[in-house]
């Protein structure tokens, strides 16, 4: 059984350096809801207990009030304040966040209320949610106004940060659109999450970390494997996670979230901490 397995809800990640001498791997090792949503929804606190006995210590919530659509509906009263406490009750921290493009232009002063009450350092957009049909105009238009909007919340103290998703590595004008949103994006107001899912299509994580120093906040952690082309636990497909983690802590990466399918998880966990 892994290390990641048998800790503690209540240990943190100075607690797991200290009793295993784990030195690769430094920040605390989160996940994402989004997979686990359904369950997340129906049980809140034993959801998230359930993550850090399986050696999460932090956890990447989506904003309910933006994520009504996708089932978050019941989540919608629960205060900043609450959360925070039946998060850190789970052995958890909580210092980012996924919020809709829509929310943080209708409703941002609510939304960064939100964030500090519930103890959140990083709010990350999830997607713009541009028409299929977009051109690279409307990319930087959209990068522009989040510029704006990473003003905002960078006078509050809260970091605003970009996630991208596939549709960000396709061609638009010959161009590669996610190096057009790194040269659009002011450094210091949006820094990136970076999706390593798209090593599925050729786009490796540690190249943008070693030719973009300091834009990268956090990670989306995913494998996946050629031979199946399917997504696998951490550590069983393609990606070079020693190099991977080596450069994003050189870049300045502060947070690590898995985002896979829910019997990734674990298997997951053990193999990070264990590197």
């Amino acid at each position: 059984m892994g290390i990641g397995a048998t800790l503690l809800a209540s240990q943190f990640p100075m607690n797991l350096e200290a009793a295993t001498g784990a030195k690769a791997f430094k920040k605390p090792l989160g996940f994402q809801v989004w997979t686990v949503k359904d369950q997340l929804i129906k049980d809140f606190p034993g959801t998230l207990k359930m993550m850090a006995g399986q050696g999460y210590q932090s956890v990447e919530m989506c904003s309910p009030p933006g994520y009504v659509s996708s089932g978050f509906g019941p989540l919608v009263s629960m205060k900043g304040s609450e959360m925070k406490k039946i998060v850190e009750d789970a052995g958890l921290i909580l210092e980012s966040t996924h919020y809709g493009m829509g929310e943080l232009r209708d409703n941002l002063s609510e939304r960064i209320d939100f964030a500090l009450e519930s103890g959140q350092k990083q709010m990350i957009c999830s997607s713009f949610w541009l028409p299929k049909d977009a051109n690279l105009s409307d990319w930087k238009k959209a990068a522009d106004e989040l510029n704006e909007i990473g003003a905002k919340t960078k006078k509050a103290g809260i970091q605003m940060g970009f996630h991208n998703h596939h549709m960000e590595f396709e061609k638009l004008d010959g161009v590669l659109i996610y190096d057009e949103l790194l040269k659009q994006f002011d450094p210091d107001l949006v820094k990136m999450q970076f999706q390593v899912a798209v090593i599925s299509i050729g786009y490796k994580a540690a190249d943008y970390f070693k030719k973009y120093p300091g834009r990268f906040i956090s990670a989306h952690l995913a494998d996946w494997s050629k031979t199946t082309d399917k997504q696998v636990p951490v550590g069983q497909g393609v990606v070079d996670w020693k190099e991977l983690f080596a450069a994003a802590e050189k870049c300045g990466v502060k947070n690590y979230f898995v985002e896979m399918a829910p019997e990734t998880f674990k298997e997951s966990a053990e193999y990070i901490h264990k590197l």
